[in-house]
């Protein structure tokens, strides 16, 4: 079975959960998960210098689960989707994996806020070095415009995902050709 495993990452409260939710709501069997859900207890987080809980590192997150989750689906998306109807039955699979690790600065103010100093002193610094680690990787990887609105994210990022569902899509139906060696008549 063809699916779709989509990631979605940038600086921590950008939005990244925003805009999976949203695809979600949108596109006929699309699951979520998010690396937030997968945070070790607050007791084995790392504290720096500074006192902050160093929950922008990598060390934070139970990856083995979260990877272990991802697994799952892949293995059989159809029991993960929460949908029923007879359009999600016929769509190519699509899951979403939202997490911190990198790609856009953005200054939300949000409650509680901050600590002073705290993004500028750990938040940011822990995004650069994510995003140079992405960048050296040769993947398919579309970056954002995070000063764009959230609406045309959306749209960029949705209408992306149903161009390649249908490639998926005509990819699994397409008759396979026997090869040159066959014997046999076409």
């Amino acid at each position: 079975m063809k699916t779709l495993v989509v990631g979605i990452s940038g600086v921590t409260n950008g939005g990244k959960t925003t805009l999976a939710k949203k695809l979600q709501k949108q596109l006929p069997s699309c699951s979520v998960i998010s690396q937030d859900d997968y945070f070790k207890p607050e007791s084995e987080i790392k504290i720096d210098e500074n006192g902050f809980l160093q929950y922008d590192e990598l060390e934070a997150l139970n990856m083995e689960i979260l990877m272990s989750a991802v697994y799952s689906w892949m293995k059989n998306p159809r029991n993960s989707l929460e949908s029923d109807d007879l359009e999600s039955a016929e769509e190519v699979p699509i899951l979403i994996i939202e997490g911190f690790l990198l790609y856009t600065y953005n200054t939300r103010v949000y409650e509680p806020p901050d600590p002073p100093g705290y993004f500028d002193g750990h938040v940011w610094p822990m995004y650069l070095k994510h995003r140079k680690e992405i960048e050296d990787i040769t993947r398919n990887i579309v970056y954002l415009d995070g000063t764009k609105s959230e609406e045309d994210l959306f749209t960029r990022v949705c209408d992306d995902l149903t161009e390649e569902r249908a490639k998926q899509k005509c990819l699994q139906i397409t008759p396979k050709v026997p090869s040159s060696s066959t014997s046999g008549i076409l």
